[in-house]
């Protein structure tokens, strides 16, 4: 509901000290944040929200780019090598700004406000839809790590033949209720579905800032602050546990660290990030339902007025994600496969394809 003051005077012609203010309800319907722009482009929309500092534009930024993947990087350093994975780690960290570089160039030189919108501005409708198709493809694999990961942290993993506990399993021991199955079924219906159900959770970060000329130092700063924040999980990830680093490093909390309250850190290094990646979750299933709504029905009204599209397009994407945890058997096969086909075009090929054309 949007409220707007009045001010109401008997005689127009002289101002009064004692103006009454009265108010009055415009409409129910109004959104309390106005849309920047008005077309139908349901599947690229963003709002503009002036306000937000430096430091808040970064921590949104970061949280974003901290995500599943940094479960991974100890078992990558245990396959690279420190030396040659934290150099990877920080090529990638290059590579990722000089990318963000060229889409913020065309983004503005071009007056779109969104990836899709400078891919389409270089490559018209087929290479909007070639990033929608790669934006599905990378959302739901990394929505299918955080539902694995889920379910190993809070119902254990098996690992070559070694079974690795999870925290129900610790506090409770074995039960029919912290099964894997059932953990990752009800965290899915009770969490994860209303999560996924908010209509607008997402703004531009570059509207969002109170200097859109801060966009490029918060880029910088964010890239720098994830890069330090993956070479020391990885780094120290693997110096704990050495060759017996598992895929997602946080199974190898059941065992015992050898200091003070070791089981109760475990535990709470475990729940802290599942409780991290319930919150991102629904951050990504937001431009997945977008980026498939654009590809199957791309004429028809913003998704956000039609609450059966809506309403169809979250159960079907949940239920594969879903199906998807349950049937991969390691966060590792689900990176493998995105990392090599959509993650690589979105971070890499696009931009600078954009920057040949």
């Amino acid at each position: 509901m949007t409220i707007k003051q009045q001010k109401k005077s008997k005689n127009p012609a002289r101002k009064s000290k004692k103006d009454a203010v009265s108010v009055s309800i415009i409409n129910e319907k109004t959104p309390l944040l106005m849309p920047k722009n008005n077309n139908n482009n349901n599947s690229f929309d963003h709002q503009e929200v002036n306000g937000a500092s430096f430091i808040g534009a970064v921590f949104n930024l970061s949280t974003t780019i901290i995500g599943a993947g940094i479960m991974a990087l100890p078992a990558a350093m245990k396959v690279l090598g420190l030396g040659l994975g934290i150099a990877a780690i920080v090529f990638v960290g290059v590579l990722t700004e000089l990318s963000i570089g060229i889409l913020l160039k065309f983004s503005k030189s071009g007056g779109a406000g969104s990836y899709g919108g400078v891919m389409g501005g270089a490559f018209g409708g087929a290479g909007k839809r070639v990033l929608q198709v790669c934006v599905v493809i990378n959302n739901i694999g990394m929505l299918i790590v955080y539902m694995i990961i889920i379910g190993d942290v809070l119902s254990g993993s098996t690992a070559s033949g070694v079974h690795h506990a999870g925290v129900l399993e610790g506090w409770f021991g074995e039960r029919w209720w912290n099964g894997r199955f059932f953990v990752v079924l009800v965290t899915t219906l009770g969490i994860f579905t209303p999560f996924a159900c908010f209509k607008r959770i997402v703004h531009n970060i570059e509207n969002e800032l109170e200097d859109p000329s801060m966009i490029k130092s918060v880029v910088r700063t964010s890239l720098a602050l994830c890069s330090i924040t993956y070479i020391m999980t990885s780094f120290f990830g693997f110096l704990l546990f050495g060759d017996s680093t598992l895929d997602d490093v946080l199974s190898n909390f059941d065992a015992n660290l050898g200091i003070p309250l070791s089981s109760q850190l475990n535990d709470a290094v475990r729940v802290s990030y599942a409780l991290h990646l319930v919150l991102v979750f629904p951050v990504l299933f937001y431009p997945l339902r977008l980026n498939l709504d654009g590809l199957l029905f791309p004429s028809s009204v913003p998704l956000t007025d039609d609450n059966v599209r809506f309403g169809l397009l979250t159960a079907g994407l949940i239920c594969v994600v879903f199906l998807g945890a349950n049937f991969i058997p390691s966060i590792w096969d689900a990176f493998q496969f995105t990392g090599a086909t959509s993650a690589v075009c979105l971070g890499f090929i696009f931009p600078a394809a954009v920057a040949l054309r």
